[in-house]
């Protein structure tokens, strides 16, 4: 069977899976259907936004599929009528199994993390949190529990240790996009050969979870270690941001966002305490200070710290909560 005659379907909604998708069309490969979530209202308007997969596939005029309900009957229906002979997965919801055992040449999954560790919806911003030195990808069978299937490939990258999730997300989207092809080419020519994720796990690998991330989990605690405060807020940005709230002796509070930050020599003050200079703007941590690169206030642009102060009206000490 040649690339032209494997007939597959996709399954993907934002950037991540895009990069995929357009290797695979560039490349030459049988596109039988896209199929991502559904348009959702965003903005005052309530404007419907299409999806990053979506928007590529109707520029590329590749047939989409958009189901509300993955085991809707006229959807599974729709599906089998396309007579796929395998099903990408990248960065999608959890399949059901009608779906996800339909072709015949199965299912495979891309996953930004070097499996069976950051198992999850959010790995590539766990990995940095956590202070990872390395991730990497994985291609891996689609089985009944998330995260569990067999290995196919894998690839690693070093992370920087000033690197932010943005640029982690573009690099492994890039190699992901590689080693997508690289395992269709390797289903074509039947050279597959699979390792068990719970044979490493017995073999002493770690299965590190990478949860939904949501607004508490981006909040800074600044009674943490500065290496710890600095990774968390690597780990957000610039997307969704590691965020505290800024409070002066008056009680004033603005909301912030904190997209970039350095790591400083020791001092003493008490935690969330904040230094200004004028020019420079630095948060005491549990251990040590940061000091504040970049940030935005609630309602107002991205500015670096010397021009956040200048536009800045407060009393007394300034903390961070």
């Amino acid at each position: 069977m040649t690339k032209e005659q494997l007939k597959i379907v996709f399954f993907g909604t934002p950037e991540f899976a895009v990069g995929s998708l357009r290797r695979l069309a560039d490349g030459g490969f049988n596109i039988a259907g896209v199929v991502t979530m559904p348009d959702k209202p965003a903005g005052r308007g309530k404007h419907l936004l299409q999806s990053d997969v979506k928007r590529f596939a109707l520029e590329r005029g590749l047939n989409v599929l958009q189901p509300a309900n993955l085991k809707d009957e006229a959807f599974v229906a729709d599906l089998r009528a396309l007579d796929a002979d395998l099903f990408i997965v990248i960065a999608f919801r959890m399949l059901p199994e009608v779906v996800w055992a339909m072709p015949r040449l199965g299912t495979f999954n891309l996953h930004a993390s070097l499996l069976p560790k950051y198992r999850g919806a959010a790995p590539i911003n766990w990995a940095v949190i956590n202070g990872e030195t390395q991730t990497g990808v994985t291609t891996f069978f689609l089985k009944h529990e998330i995260d569990t299937g067999d290995i196919i490939q894998q690839k690693k990258i070093d992370i920087a240790p000033d690197e932010n999730v943005g640029s982690v997300h573009d690099r492994l989207m890039e190699l992901g996009a590689s080693m997508v092809v690289e395992t269709v080419e390797d289903i074509i020519a039947g050279k597959v050969a699979t390792v068990s994720q719970d044979k490493l796990i017995a073999e002493g690998q770690s299965t590190t979870p990478a949860p939904k991330i949501n607004k508490e989990t981006c909040h800074i605690s600044w009674n943490r270690p500065a290496q710890e405060v600095y990774n968390l807020i690597r780990g957000m940005s610039p997307y969704p941001a590691a965020w505290s709230v800024l409070t002066d002796d008056d009680g004033q509070q603005w909301q912030t966002k904190i997209y970039e930050a350095r790591l400083c020599p020791a001092a003493t003050s008490s935690p969330g305490t904040v230094s200004v200079d004028g020019k420079r703007m630095t948060v005491q941590c549990a251990d040590a200070p940061i000091e504040i690169v970049s940030l935005q206030m609630a309602g107002k642009r991205r500015m670096g710290a010397q021009e956040f102060l200048r536009g800045l009206r407060y009393n007394g000490q300034l903390y961070f909560k």
